[in-house]
């Protein structure tokens, strides 16, 4: 397999919506660090993206839309399209620094398309709230949608999206909601709970692409072993049926129990699952092609760091097992940063991920998404909806 490429640079950092947002870029750097000092970087060269341009963003955004965001660092506040509030402030080179994120996404899913990496990640990207004329959920510019648009054009047929993002991928799912060459899956807390309030079994495609927005509404504190039952009951045999061309996955991992804007209840062992069970996925159904984006999660220094360096691991296939320990000198960074911050001693929480495989004879909290999600979608993909062996 041809080396996995990591897509970095410390200009990424500029996406900084400010002040106490939750959406701190200090989450990046940490995990940079992170990895970097566990060896999981050693030898790895970061790619650095460029910006990308108005043709690239307007796969997916209205041209009245970039003018907006471009215009509103000096606008003022009253710029209108979801700019200027409490989610999605306003800030300088705000243009500029949201399309180098998409550009960080596009860098990825290039080398993927060019045959120069199998596999790519770019932790900073995941923005999958934004939508085609507005800002929302902390996301200017939808990456994930704008690469997703650009593969299609570039040599895919069928792209397959799982987003494991706490919040519904809505941005994403709108996107393609009615383009059959895109399978889109969402396993999120349940939108009667929280924000963005979508994301209900019923919300499957339009037309054509009836069957292919799949969605997995989760019980508030679902933990490790309901949310891999729910996953395992559906995303495989519908990979199976789809039969991508490539894997898009979102990571956000604000579905941590410890996360303070979601109540989901996953560990950092959960998420370590997660990757691996996608990279199976990817090696089994998409060639082995597999772009891995960031997203949400929002505990900055116990969680996200811990995290998402068990999802560049993963990707780079340099797995690092849960008992290692955190680098004394990554703890003494964050301890100068944040004395009074409890740092985690090693890269597990100590939970037990095993579970069980639905249509075990019991009834698990999560089995009613299971059972919605699967009879809503299952039968547009000629799977058996109550039939455990579909």
């Amino acid at each position: 397999m041809r080396a996995p490429a990591v897509v970095w640079d410390s200009s990424l950092l500029g996406y900084d919506l400010g002040g106490e947002h939750p959406f701190n870029p200090v989450r990046l750097e940490l995990t940079i660090r992170l990895a970097a000092e566990l060896g999981v970087l050693d030898g790895v060269p970061l790619l650095v993206p460029d910006r990308a341009t108005d043709d690239e963003l307007r796969r997916i955004h209205t041209d009245e839309y970039l003018s907006a965001v471009k215009q509103a660092p000096l606008a003022g506040w009253d710029v209108g399209h979801g700019l200027g509030t409490e989610d999605n402030p306003v800030f300088s080179d705000m243009h500029e620094s949201s399309a180098l994120v998409v550009g960080s996404t596009m860098l990825a899913a290039r080398k993927i398309a060019e045959g120069e990496a199998t596999r790519a990640v770019n932790i900073a990207g995941g923005l999958h709230h934004a939508m085609k004329n507005n800002a929302s959920g902390f996301c200017v510019y939808n990456d994930c949608s704008v690469a997703i648009s650009w593969l299609l054009d570039n040599g895919f047929d069928r792209v397959a999206y799982v987003d494991t993002d706490v919040h519904h991928g809505d941005g994403v799912q709108t996107a393609f909601y009615d383009d059959p060459r895109v399978l889109t899956v969402s396993l999120h807390q349940h939108p009667f709970t929280l924000w963005p309030g979508t994301g209900y079994s019923g919300e499957t495609g339009d037309g054509a692409a009836e069957g292919t927005s799949v969605n997995i509404p989760l019980p508030p504190r679902t933990k490790d072993a309901g949310w891999l039952r729910a996953f395992s009951a559906v995303v495989p045999s519908l990979l199976a049926q789809f039969q991508p061309q490539i894997l898009v996955t979102q990571c956000g991992v604000d579905s941590h129990d410890e996360d303070p804007l979601a109540d989901l209840a996953l560990s950092v062992d959960g998420h370590r699952t997660i990757y691996r069970l996608l990279r199976e996925l990817a090696d089994t159904h998409a060639g082995g092609k597999w772009l891995a984006v960031g997203g949400g999660g929002y505990q900055l220094i116990r969680v996200v760091p811990r995290s998402w360096t068990h999802l560049i691991a993963t990707v780079l296939d340099r797995d690092v097992a849960p008992e290692v320990l955190l680098p004394p000198d990554w703890v003494g960074t964050v301890k100068r940063a944040a004395p009074q911050a409890e740092i985690p001693a090693a890269m597990t929480d100590g939970a037990d991920t095993a579970f069980k495989e639905w249509g075990d004879g019991e009834d698990d909290p999560v089995d009613i998404a299971i059972r919605d999600t699967r009879r809503a979608v299952f039968p547009s993909h000629g799977l058996d909806p109550d039939d455990p062996r579909d």
